[in-house]
This record gives structure tokens, sequence and C-alpha cells, in this order.
């Protein structure tokens, strides 16, 4: 290990001494901070209206739909045009959106097909800011520092998810208003940020259109069986695993909690996480990396079905906060892993098929939590989803050795 390398590793907020780094920090921060307010209000008035876990599927469904169907041009911009341009504008283009929310609560015309079509504008807008966003951390700090910087940028999002949903619990309680302009002003904050980052050095995509070009993305990841193991491993674990889309069930009918107690509901999980995150930054996985993520993987389906059937509020908070430091160590080594292991150049586009993979275990898994939450009912869903997470774990193990046997997060040398 190089000098720059050692000093690196022992300083747990090496990432933060680039300051480029610090205002995409807070630009996520902001963002997530605000989606997860915008989560929590929208999932509570849909159900509200409803009273169909099926609708909170949805809601998840059509926030995923563009991801889908723009996965050849969202990361092809983000490699043509630079990832510090498209991140911007599509932050400008969710500010937009939850302006929109807001007008609906202040004229009275919320509805769910009005605000699903509002959530589809979101959907086209994280489209594109995934793939920028994901790809970007590696231009603005040294390889040496990029562990510490993956676990900075994944601590963005969850001390979000901590602060957020209580704070849209809390603010929904007061007003629908209040908790959309918020998030409103918040986004604007962070696509403020992003446009202040002086211009990073990137591998721009020069190559002609083509359904090549296009299609390289999925080229790499089909041939690189590491990049393959780790980004449909999250697909399918969290697509079974994801309870999130029906805590307003359990807050409302099973554990008996209001909307505040949703927001800690939501909140939970990012406790656990941000509390891991933080110890990642200064205490590295070395080695086993590969193995450590499938235990982790299995433990968070078994916590999962630990939540699936619990009644108790204090017990279902301290089991999601259990759910989110096993998630955040699988996340950190695959999101560690898939950004060294992928050349800058295609970079982007690599990550626009991430983000649809990740969108679906996310979205889909939403979606797949409501509807089989209507057939079957809700703790049953969430039961199953569990057991299928710890069913992954293993089958992908066994089938992708390469990932399973990866010691170390450094990426190919």
């Amino acid at each position: 290990m190089s000098l720059p390398e050692m000093n690196a590793a022992h300083d747990r907020y090496a990432a933060f001494r680039h300051s480029s780094f610090t205002r995409y920090w807070l630009a996520r921060f902001f963002g997530s901070f605000a989606i997860q307010i915008i989560s929590v209000s929208v999932g509570w008035q849909i159900y509200d209206l409803t009273r169909d876990p099926f609708d909170l599927g949805l809601v998840g469904l059509v926030q995923f739909a563009p991801s889908l169907l723009l996965v050849l041009v969202t990361g092809a911009a983000a490699d043509r045009f630079g990832r510090r341009f498209i991140m911007g504008l599509a932050l400008g283009a969710e500010v937009i959106c939850a302006a929109l929310l807001l007008l609906l609560t202040l004229t009275h015309t919320f509805t769910p097909l009005t605000v699903f079509a509002i959530l589809a504008g979101f959907g086209v807008g994280r489209a594109f800011l995934g793939p920028a966003s994901a790809s970007l951390v590696v231009n603005l700090v040294p390889t040496e520092v990029f562990s510490n910087a993956v676990s900075w940028n994944s601590s963005a999002w969850q001390i979000a998810t901590i602060v957020g949903p209580v704070a849209g619990g809390l603010l929904y309680g007061l007003s629908p208003a209040i908790a959309y302009g918020i998030a409103t002003v918040l986004l604007a904050a962070a696509t403020i940020c992003i446009f202040s980052i002086p211009k990073p050095a990137q591998h721009t995509l020069t190559e002609k259109k083509s359904l090549q070009t296009l299609l390289a993305g999925f080229h790499y990841i089909w041939k690189e069986k590491v990049v393959l193991g780790a980004i449909s491993l999250d697909l399918f674990a969290v697509l079974l695993g994801g309870a999130v889309a029906l805590l307003p069930v359990y807050a409302r009918d099973i554990l008996q909690l209001g909307p505040w107690g949703l927001g800690m509901l939501r909140a939970a999980p990012g406790i656990g996480a941000i509390l891991t995150a933080l110890w990642l930054a200064g205490h590295p996985i070395r080695d086993h990396a590969g193995m450590i993520m499938f235990l982790f993987v299995a433990l968070f389906g078994l916590l999962t079905v630990m939540f699936g059937v619990s009644n108790l509020a204090w017990l279902s908070i301290a089991l999601l906060a259990l759910m989110g430091a096993a998630d955040m160590i699988s996340v950190y080594i695959r999101e560690t892993l898939l950004q060294l292991w992928t050349p800058d150049h295609v970079r982007g586009r690599v990550n626009a098929v991430n983000m649809v993979f990740v969108g679906a275990s996310n979205e889909l898994g939403e979606f797949r939590a409501g509807i089989m939450a209507s057939l079957i009912g809700t703790i049953p869903a969430v039961v199953f989803g569990g057991v299928g997470t710890i069913a992954v774990a293993g089958l992908w193990a066994y089938r992708f050795p390469q990932l399973r046997k990866a010691r170390n997060l450094q990426g190919r040398t």
C-alpha cells in the first residue's frame, strides 16, 4: 500500500478534504432529504384517499418505469454530456415536480391519478440523476480515498432517511403544504450545490452514436461476472425483501401509529445504516468482502421475516434499524466493487443499467409488496419476501463464485 493510500485509510474524513465532493455530498443530502419528505407525505395522502395497499405499490411502479424505458439514453447522456451537468438538470426537474405537488395541495386538487403523473415526472428526473450521480463521485476524489467517499456518499442518503421521514411526518401533521414547500426549497438548494462544483475531469464519450455504443453498459456487465453478480444480487434480494411500501399499513392498521409513527418506521432503517456507514468510514472492509456481503444479505432477509410478524412498535422499529445496518454493509461492498471495476468511459452506461436494477429492487419491490399484500395480506407478503431474500443470497453465492471469493475492495490492478 502506498503512502497516500495509508494516509487515506486512517483519515475518516479523507473525502471531505476535496471541496467538490463536499458540495456533491450536500446536494445528495438536500435532495435525499426532500425526497424522503415527499415519500412520506405522498404515501400517507394516497392511502388516506384510497385505503388500498395496491395504490402504494403503484407509487413505486410509476417512478421506476422511466428508468427502465430510458436506460439506453440516461447512461449515454452521463458519459457524453458531463455528469455534473446532467445531475443538475435532473435535480431541477425534481424541483418542478415538487412544486406541482405543492400546487395540488394548495388548490385542493390532490387526486391519485394526477399525483401518479407527477411521480412519473420524478421518475424521469431520477432516471437521469442516478447514473450521473453514481458516476460523478469517482471523478471528484482520488482513487485511494474512493472507498471512504462511498461510505460518506451513502451516509448522505442515510442521514436523510433518518431525519427526512420523521420531519416529513411532523411537517405533514402540521400541513401537507408546508411539507411539500420545504421539499421544494431543499431540491432547489441541491441544484445550486451541484452547479457550483467546478467542471471535473471526465473521459467523455466520443464514439459515434450507435446501438453498440448504447448497449456498451450491458455488454460490460455481462462480461464482468463480479459486476453482474453484484448488480443482480441487489435486484432480486431487495425486490423480494422490500417492505417499505407497506409501512403505512403497519403504521395505521397493525402497529396503530399515526403520521409521526410512520416517520419513525421510515427513519429506523436509516438510523441503523448511518451508524454502520460512519463505522465503515473509519474501518473499511479489507478482506473476504464477497462472503461478508452474502452473509449480510441473508441477515437482511431474516430480519425482514421477523419484522413481518412483529406487532410491537418498539420491536418493529429496532428490527428495521438492524435491517438498515445489514443493508448498508452489502450496499457499501457492491457499490465500491461496481465503481472501481468499471472503466470511466463506460461508467455512466453501466450505472444506468445498475440504476434500473436498483429501481427494480426498490420501486418494483414496492409494487410486488403492494400487490401481494392485496392478494394474501400484508404480513404474509412481508414474510414471503424475507424468505425469498435468504434463498437468493444462497443461490447467488453458489452461482457467482468470483463474487463470493472477492477479497478486497481495491478494484482491478
